[in-house]
Parts: structure tokens; sequence; C-alpha cells
């Protein structure tokens, strides 16, 4: 059965106190409504759409980023949750499947339940994911009658037996498309606020011949983020799991609780990581790596054996092989460092190709921007690149090549030859003592003007 999702991103989000849209405030480093298409995608949807309201220009430039076949509906007027999910009918036409109602601002509903959902559209036309609330306070209720769900009533609405049940809403909807759109199109707005709500889908299910039920999931996966406070403790909840799916999969964390990790954050088994290590989107870390304390990791891919940092920066593009050294306070940026190849002290490498076996010394720096264009520095293998060697782009340097300590590389080195280029040193006799001499006198009397 073909599936489409429709996640609805349309709301302002006023207790955010934030010029930003909601759903693009992020966790994991990816805005909160990736969260839920990440686990949605799971069931491989045919098309997605996202209602877009308040910024969503912003939010569609975001949601073209996750995924550019990404349909865009746009509610003009908030009018509620039914009239939302209706502005995504015009970009599913022709489409003859199920669809699942997601929610922007819900980001923990996990791939499970996502398919348990699907699952039970199996055998009921419209679905329902319920959670047994703790301290069920205001939620919308989920009245059932065995397996059936008959309705669902709000607090407000609720008669004493109803507020006793613990089984609330989430929001969340599954359902055939036809059947879907069918049903919004029977909703009114005969109540208090004016709006369309999506919970009347159920009545209107069985008084159309239809069916309802419900699915149930823990009360953590339906966290809503409605403040900067709720936004933290999403924040805290997504990285507790992270670190636990990290020790689960093989991966030793020294200090679980100071290592921070994306979305798409991957890292292989038997891979250790060190206290007070942040990785920024787009990490890919192979088995046997050891990345050390306090190294920060952006759009970057750490190959089998390395061993990065302390106090390491791989920037996006940076690309370590096979057991190659990245050292104490080295960055490295849209590079590529080959295999066994060592940069280990005080170096920037940026723009740059370092073939396998090379050995970068202290303080060099690759010299990649003219102040208009980025240029880019190739090194060949088992070359040796001395201390403090600056590397003005573009240039290349040959496989087993060697730059002498303290040289401005302009020019090509080629393969197999040692290049020089320091100015001449002069020694003069007796001048330091003299400058010291001349300082200090200089000083006591300007200290005596005080």
């Amino acid at each position: 059965m073909a599936t489409a999702l429709i996640l609805l991103a349309a709301g302002q989000g006023t207790r955010m106190n934030s010029d930003l849209p909601k759903v693009l405030h992020p966790i994991g480093n990816a805005p909160m409504f990736a969260h839920a298409l990440a686990s949605a995608s799971a069931l491989a949807p045919e098309r997605t759409v996202v209602v877009v309201g308040h910024g969503g220009e912003l939010v569609s430039a975001e949601a073209k980023k996750i995924d550019d076949t990404i349909l865009i509906a746009e509610q003009t007027e908030q009018l509620g949750t039914a009239h939302a999910v209706l502005q995504a009918k015009d970009a599913l036409d022709g489409f003859e499947g199920d669809v699942i109602v997601l929610y922007g601002d819900t980001p923990f509903i996990s791939e499970d339940t996502i398919l348990a959902m699907a699952e039970a559209r199996k055998t009921a036309d419209v679905v329902v994911l319920g959670f047994e609330a703790a301290d069920p306070a205001r939620y919308g209720r989920l009245v059932m009658d065995g397996d059936k769900l008959t309705r669902i009533v709000e607090y407000k609405d609720a008669t004493d037996a109803e507020r006793a049940i613990t089984l609330c809403n989430s929001g969340l909807v599954a359902a055939d498309a036809a059947v879907l759109f069918d049903l919004l199109a029977r909703v009114g707005n005969d109540n208090a606020a004016g709006e369309y709500y999506l919970p009347d889908i159920v009545e209107l299910a069985w008084e159309t011949g239809r069916t309802a039920t419900a699915v149930s999931c823990d009360e953590a996966e339906t966290l809503g983020v409605n403040s900067r406070v709720e936004l933290a403790r999403a924040e805290g909840i997504f990285q507790a799991a992270k670190r636990l799916e990290a020790l689960e999969n093989g991966v030793t964390l020294v200090a679980p609780e100071t290592v921070f990790f994306s979305l798409d954050t991957y890292i292989g088994r038997d891979t250790i990581v060190e206290p007070n290590v942040v990785f920024g989107p787009g990490v890919t870390v192979e088995s046997g790596v050891r990345l050390r304390a306090f190294s920060h990791f952006e759009g970057c891919h750490v190959s089998l054996g390395s061993t990065v940092g302390p106090f390491a920066r791989l920037r996006p593009g940076a690309e370590l092989a096979n057991n190659a050294h990245i050292g104490n306070f080295v960055e490295v940026k849209n590079a590529q460092i080959g295999e066994g190849t060592k940069v280990n002290h005080l170096t920037y490498i940026g723009d740059a190709d370092v073939g396998d076996g090379t050995n970068v010394g202290a303080g060099t720096i690759t010299c990649n921007y003219d102040g208009v264009f980025k240029h880019r520095t190739t090194i060949g293998r088992n070359a040796f690149i001395g201390s403090n060697t600056m590397l003005v782009a573009p240039v290349e340097v040959g496989d087993e090549a060697m730059t002498a300590s303290g040289s401005v590389i302009t020019s090509d080195v080629p393969a197999g030859a040692l290049a020089v280029s320091r100015a001449k040193q002069a020694n003069k006799p007796g001048l330091a003592i003299k400058m010291f001499d001349m300082l200090k006198a200089r000083k006591a009397k300007m200290q005596k003007g005080q």
C-alpha cells in the first residue's frame, strides 16, 4: 500500500518568543520537524506534504533542504487542524493509498509507532494515536469500546466519567486518502473557537459507515514543544537517547553526559569518544576510531582506525582516510587527508589534498584564501612538510618532497625535492643588550612621570 505524509508546520509558536517559526527551532542540530519526518521515512512515503503558515518561506526552504521532492501547501488562515490537513488535498491529487498526519512540533514519534499505525490501518478506516497519560490534565480523551474508537472528547466537553479516562489524544491520524478528505470536508466549526478540528473525523467516520480505532505509544513520544523550556527539555531527551543508542551499538563514551550528537550522526562500533566532544550535522565516523577530548566535528568523514584530537576541529568537507592522525589544535576544512597521514600539531589544512603517508609539521598553514577566491593545495604521498611552513595556494608539493621549516612556499615543489624559502639570517653583535637597555630606560622614565 502506497503511503503519503502530511506534516503540519503552520503554527507561529508565540510562546517561543521568537522571530523564527516554531518548527525551525533545532533539536540535535536539525529543525524539530525533521525528526518526525526521519521516523516516518521507514514507510518510504510516495509523497510528503508540509503544510506551512507563519514563516512559510523559511519552513519551505528548510523542508526542501531535507528532501527537494517535498511538496508545500499553505494555510493562509489558522482555522484549526482539520482545516490545515485539508490544505494538502491538492498536493495529493491523484494519490491512492494511506495518509499519515504528523505534527512538526511533536518530534519524538518513533519509527515503531508509525509502523504500528500503518499496520492498524489494515483493519480500520481511521487510526488515531493515543497515549496513557500520567497526568491527563486537559488532553482530549479517546473513548473506546473494546478495540473501537467511538469518539474523541475534549476535556471541557467531557463528563466526569470521560475525564477519568487516561488514554489521551496525540493528534496523529492515519486513514485512506480518499476517506480522509471526504471526512475533512464534513467537519464543521460549530464550537467556541470557530475552528475545524481534526479529531471530529472519528465520529464522522462512524456516521458514514466507517470504522475507527486507536493504537497507543509511550507518553514520552508525544512530547510537544511550545516554549524554550520545552525545547531545552526536548534537547536533553534527544541527547540522552542518542547516547544510549551509541553505547548499545558498541561505541565507548568515556563521559556520556558531555558528548553531544546531531540527528544524523553515525559512529561505528569500537570507536572511543572521549569527554566533551561535539558532533554537528553531517558526521560519519567509521569503526575503531579514537576521538579525543574537546574536539568538534561537522560535515566530515573519519575512516577506520583514525585518531582525532584533543582540541581538534573537522569542518565541512574534511575527509580522513584509514589510520589518519589529526592532533591537538588542528583544523581541517574541505580537505582530503590520506591513509596514515599525520597532521599532529597547531595546523590549518583547508582546501587541500594530502596524500598517503605524509607528515605535516607543527604550525603549517595552507594559505587558501586571497580575499576573493579560495585556492587548493596538493601535497603528494610520503611528503614531509616542515614546521611553520606557509603553503600559498594554488601550489603543489610532489611525492616524497620536503619543505624546510619556516618556509613560505609560493611555487610548486617537484617530487623528491627539498624546498627552502627563508629570509637570510643576520646576527648583530651586542645589539640585543643595547635594545633592552634603551627600552628599560624608556619604561623607567614613563613610570617616574606617573
